[in-house]
């Protein structure tokens, strides 16, 4: 064999699998772009979640908290910027309380630490310029440099003799006597092959074609889970106006919007000091090319959303921001599903990597090396 393990795909969650396991094995990470992370991993907000939401016991609730106390004490480790801010989430009127009530009794069904209960004027003395009529603050949410983050996993897989190939796309995928041959296309236009024992899919949007590749049913059955996902796109706002971005301190959010498939517009804060808004949620058709480009659609409604509890802010104070792509198990109008993480002999299936993916990466990793 070439190599112990190979990992299809240089995301967050990719490269924190790749790190664990290379600490007793030779692992290959198989990445089709130019650099890590320029999918999932890069166009997102950078939070650091604290596991609130997610049904108790489940994947997202467990390996969130984990992650959570794990992420921020990487950071710290390896020089990777990160910032505890908080956040505040939001019952914008009397009849989003009820709403709020069930966020909160999520979060001690959880465990999550930090949460508490907080009335609108002790929410004016932490942001003066935002409208409720009570919130919940969570102490350990947080922001973290992605792009930071990513190259600090990348190094220290490559300190553990890790291999990192770039611009190297799977064409197809067999079985061999003890573990799989990977066909690769090389940057040069030249095939390749590549053997190794096991093999992680971390392919993010892209799972389910290399699932495919192996004959695995997408849809299920005969002992496979559902490993179809769905694209949802959310777009992003910048608050462009200093002022008025330097005046927001915390993360913001709304009650969530889970049917959607996301948390409703709300504000982050980078760890550069930038206002954010979104992301917004659309459930896109199977097929429907990527386009990373921005555009400015749907400022009326960003503004509409985010001015419900930041009645100080204008239309002319956002322009357009980031787009990015969630792949999920979730199907629209249903319940969160969990994040899936499948062993099948030497292959292990990781689908549905969408928030909190990043904060979970290095739980994740050690989860899937448990598996192993």
């Amino acid at each position: 064999m070439d190599a112990d393990v190979a990992v299809i795909g240089g995301g967050v969650v990719g490269l924190a699998v790749a790190l664990e396991l290379s600490r007793t094995r030779q692992v290959a990470v198989i990445e089709r772009h130019s650099a890590l992370g320029l999918e999932t991993s890069s166009h997102n907000s950078g939070v650091i979640h604290a596991g609130i939401y997610y049904p108790a016991g489940s994947l997202k609730h467990t390996l969130c908290m984990e992650g959570n106390a794990l992420l921020y004490g990487w950071a710290s480790a390896h020089g990777v910027r990160a910032r505890r801010t908080g956040k505040l989430i939001l019952a914008v009127d009397e009849g989003e309380r009820e709403a709020l009530a069930a966020v909160a009794a999520q979060a001690a069904a959880n465990g999550v630490p930090e949460v508490r209960a907080v009335r609108s004027a002790g929410v004016a003395a932490l942001e003066p310029e935002v409208r409720c009529v009570e919130a919940l603050w969570s102490g350990t949410t947080g922001v973290v440099d992605q792009m930071a983050l990513l190259a600090s996993f990348a190094a220290a897989f490559t300190a553990n003799g890790g291999w990192i190939a770039l611009r190297h796309q799977v064409r197809a995928i067999e079985r061999v006597p003890g573990g799989f041959e990977l066909g690769v296309a090389s940057p040069d236009g030249t095939d390749a092959a590549v053997t190794v024992e096991t093999l992680v899919n971390s392919a993010g949007l892209g799972a389910p074609a290399i699932a495919s590749m192996l004959g695995y049913p997408l849809d299920g059955g005969d002992g496979v889970p559902v490993l179809r996902q769905r694209v949802n796109k959310g777009r992003y706002y910048d608050v462009v106006a200093p002022a008025k971005a330097r005046a927001l301190r915390h993360l913001l959010y709304p009650v969530p919007e889970h049917a959607r498939g996301g948390l409703g517009v709300h504000v982050t804060i980078d760890v550069d000091g930038g206002a954010h808004l979104g992301p917004d949620t659309e459930w896109l058709d199977d097929g429907v090319a990527l386009d990373y480009r921005a555009d400015d659609a749907r400022r009326a409604e960003f503004h509409a959303a985010a001015s419900r509890y930041l009645p100080f802010l204008d239309a002319d104070d956002i322009a357009p921001g980031q787009v990015g792509y969630r792949p999920k198990l979730q199907r629209p109008g249903g319940a969160i599903a969990d994040f899936l993480i499948w062993r099948d002999g030497g292959y292990v299936h990781l689908g549905g990597m969408e928030s909190p993916g990043l904060t979970a990466s290095l739980a994740i990793g050690r989860h899937v090396a448990r598996r192993l």
